[in-house]
């Protein structure tokens, strides 16, 4: 007799976030028609975002994970070689990852906040960094500077970018607040977004946004008023301002828990493992979130009892 083992619709939080992930994309189950169909979609996109969130090089994850229970879990029929996972990150493009990153978003947004850091892109030892700097030959080091756009209550990147060269924090707050599809919401920034055409550009897409002043000229005349309509909007604080903080610790949090520096080496591959890891985030997110909204409901049994007078009959 053949005993099969049936297990549950989702065997973790993750499993089921990364089902939901897939099923919303409305991606294909495999992008060709004929040929070889070892794995679909779905498990590619799972094992990528496994494979960001170990934190280890390609051959070390597979390696670990011909011992999980993700196998099964994912129903694979074989386990996919270093190359081939390598392939897999380059098959999907950043407009399929966006598209991937638009389903991680909460469904009410109200304020916004944005922030630019940058990123370890480099693997070389500090040690020889040291030695070559002594030596003055000093190799070139790679950049890196992420631009991120929170949701300020749920801290979900709502959207991001990552450049290898150096450009201006509005230029590039343009390009994002253009893809935004969100409307009526309100937006903080630091001074480096204090722009007037920046602020037309956020008006244009639905957002409100504040960004403090910069500090005048010391040749400009002290009562000299700012120009630019949005500009002298924002000469009062608003109370919401100091919330603007919450994207230096969702900046941390990155940095500390999941991205201590990039691997990859060539530009579009940077972008493209900065933003697996942008949907990775999001995803353990919503995990935090939906555990802390869960209702326990408690049955509480009252027992009632009734005192009953009973005459004792005389014999």
């Amino acid at each position: 007799m053949i005993v099969q083992k049936i297990l549950p619709k989702h065997c973790n939080n993750m499993q089921r976030e990364l089902l939901n992930l897939f099923h919303s994309s409305n991606l294909p189950l495999h992008f060709n028609k004929t040929g070889n169909k070892d794995f679909t979609n779905y498990q590619r996109i799972s094992i990528i975002i496994l494979f960001f969130r170990s934190k280890k090089s390609l051959r070390d994850f597979i390696l670990e994970f011909r011992e999980s229970k993700w196998i099964s879990w994912l129903g694979l029929k074989k386990i996919p070689g270093k190359s081939t996972l390598h392939d897999w990150i380059k098959l999907f493009d950043m407009k399929i990852v966006r598209k991937i990153h638009q389903i991680t978003l909460p469904d009410e947004v109200i304020l916004t906040s944005i922030d630019g850091t940058g990123f370890d892109s480099w693997q070389r030892s500090r040690h020889y960094e040291k030695r070559a700097l002594e030596l003055g030959d000093l190799p070139h080091m790679p950049y890196a500077k992420a631009d991120l756009f929170i949701d300020v209550k749920t801290q979900i990147v709502l959207d991001f970018s990552l450049v290898t060269h150096r450009k201006h924090d509005v230029k590039v707050a343009e390009k994002i607040f253009k893809r935004n599809k969100i409307k009526n919401i309100f937006g903080v920034g630091d001074g480096a977004y204090d722009s007037e055409h920046f602020h037309e550009i956020a008006r244009e897409n639905g957002i409100i946004f504040y960004a403090p002043l910069r500090k005048m000229n010391k040749r400009a005349f002290k009562n000299q008023r700012p120009s630019g309509k949005y500009r002298r909007e924002c000469i009062e604080e608003p109370y919401y301002y100091g919330l603007r903080w919450i994207n230096e610790t969702v900046n941390s949090v990155l940095k500390r828990t999941q991205i201590h520096f990039l691997r990859s080496k060539k530009c579009y591959m940077k972008q493209r493992e900065f933003a697996w890891q942008i949907i990775f985030y999001n995803i353990k997110r919503k995990i935090k979130i939906s555990s802390q909204e869960e209702i326990q409901t408690f049955f509480c049994l009252i027992i009632i009892i009734y005192p009953i007078r009973t005459e004792h009959k005389k014999q």
